[in-house]
């Protein structure tokens, strides 16, 4: 019976040799794990002291154990990476992801090797498959696009965000730089009237719409934009623009001047709105003189405005009108804000002071303004013609004769000047002198003809 026994062992051991020779010791499964960790944890210590070469050969022999393993992927990436071996750096990440395509750190690996190159159009690509993992890079991919030039897409990303998670300085930055490009305004519009639809009382947008439309000229939209934000926000200072225009059709003239002074005084408000509204108001005291005050005050507004000269530009306006005494006034005023005194504003108020007959006050300021000047012939011209209409012969001969070397390429003045040249002459008795002045003058105007 035992010897039985014996041979039915020897048999099943015998039929079945590659069964039983072929099992894996325990020791040996252990062996193998301990090798594959000690060359992981080598790599990440050569890592850590940066002998990337090194990390990367211990990282070899990890794969050689575990050949799809995804982990080890994406450290030879960040090896290679820090190697500036970026071919192998984004493959290996690639494969990383290609094993695992859940896991959003080996496509940001990809992303460091694109931005590291520079290789903007791939990384948007990456950066859309990353999105669905983790919104944030949403950020990075306005970035991106302003990158790749990408800026229409840019700008409805940035638009998404500022509504989703709030502005930042850098995509505002961003927003200005696109909007730069007049060819963008118009979304931006598209994108400000949707805003406000959405939220009626956000003040911001109006004023960014008021701004766009105020760059394209559009001051109509300018106008019934600010009504809107009247409607919805009256305390605004943008809506007194609105207010303003309200209260001079009806009349309320109190109310419209208080209006107009805050948007003279605000901050906020694009200075070719303050000029439409200073010459709204400007009209409207043609029939509302009593008011003149008031524009005294606005015109104070304008003092720090280097592009133009209000108080001039109001002296114009009545000298238009040929209401003279006004008009002096606002000139004189002009010269005031003005040190040096300006030609033009000069030469402005010299004509209205020989309109009004002024020729004493004509006659010393343009002496005035030639020691000031003593190249601008119009202000001796202006001086001679004052002095021979107070028979002052002499002073407007001298004054001309000096004047009339300065005149070059001018024939209108020089006509002029040969005219009162003439009538000095006349005046002081010299008929020869006065015929040759008046012969000259006749010759350039036929010239002229």
């Amino acid at each position: 019976m035992k010897k039985a026994v014996s041979l039915m062992i020897m048999f099943v051991l015998l039929s079945n040799p590659a069964a039983s020779w072929a099992q894996t010791e325990p020791e040996e499964i252990k062996l193998e794990d301990n090798k594959f960790k000690d060359y992981f944890f080598e790599a990440l210590k050569q890592k850590a002291i940066e002998n990337y070469d090194k990390a990367i050969v211990s990282l070899e022999r990890c794969l050689k154990l575990e050949p799809d393993n995804a982990t080890i992927y994406h450290e030879l990436g960040k090896n290679y990476l820090a190697l500036k071996d970026y071919k192998n750096a984004y493959s290996s990440f690639e494969k990383a992801s290609t094993l695992d395509p859940a896991n959003k750190w080996f496509l940001i690996g990809m992303y460091d090797v694109d931005y590291a190159t520079k290789n903007y159009e791939d990384g948007v690509k990456i950066i859309n498959r990353l999105i669905p993992l983790d919104e944030k890079f949403k950020e990075d991919l306005t970035s991106l696009y302003m990158n790749t030039g990408e800026f229409d897409k840019a700008l409805i990303l940035i638009n998404e965000l500022n509504e989703t998670v709030g502005k930042s300085e850098r995509r505002e930055n961003y927003k200005m730089q696109i909007l730069s490009q007049g060819k963008y305004q118009d979304a931006e519009i598209s994108n400000l009237l949707e805003q406000i639809k959405k939220y009626p009382k956000e003040e911001e947008n109006y004023i960014s719409l008021i701004y766009y439309y105020s760059k394209k000229d559009d001051l109509e939209k300018v106008l019934a934009t600010a009504h809107q934000l009247e409607t919805e926000i009256p305390d605004s200072e943008w809506a007194q623009v609105s207010l303003f225009k309200s209260y001079l059709v009806r009349n309320e003239s109190e109310k419209a001047i208080k209006a107009m002074n805050i948007v003279l005084a605000s901050s906020k408000i694009d200075s070719k709105i303050k000029h439409r509204i200073f010459n709204e108001f400007l009209i409207y005291l043609n029939s509302n003189p009593q008011f003149t005050a008031d524009l005294d005050k606005a015109i104070g507004y304008f003092d720090e405005d280097k592009n133009v000269n209000v108080s001039q530009e109001v002296g114009k306006y009545y000298h238009n009108k040929k209401q003279w005494d006004k008009a002096i006034k606002y000139y004189q005023l002009a010269l005031k804000q003005n040190s040096p005194a300006d030609v033009e504003t000069a030469l402005l108020l010299l004509d209205v002071y020989l309109q009004s007959g002024e020729y004493q006050k004509t006659a010393l300021f343009a002496s005035d303004m030639v020691d000031l000047y003593p190249a601008q012939p119009q202000f001796y011209y202006y001086a001679g013609l004052a002095y021979n209409q107070m028979k002052e012969f002499k002073k407007a001969k001298e004054m001309l004769e000096t004047g009339m070397d300065y005149v070059v390429e001018n024939p209108t003045l020089e006509i002029n000047y040969y005219i009162q040249l003439g009538e000095s002459y006349n005046g002081l008795g010299d008929t020869s002198k006065k015929e040759f002045y008046f012969s000259k003058a006749n010759e350039l105007l036929k010239k002229q003809k």
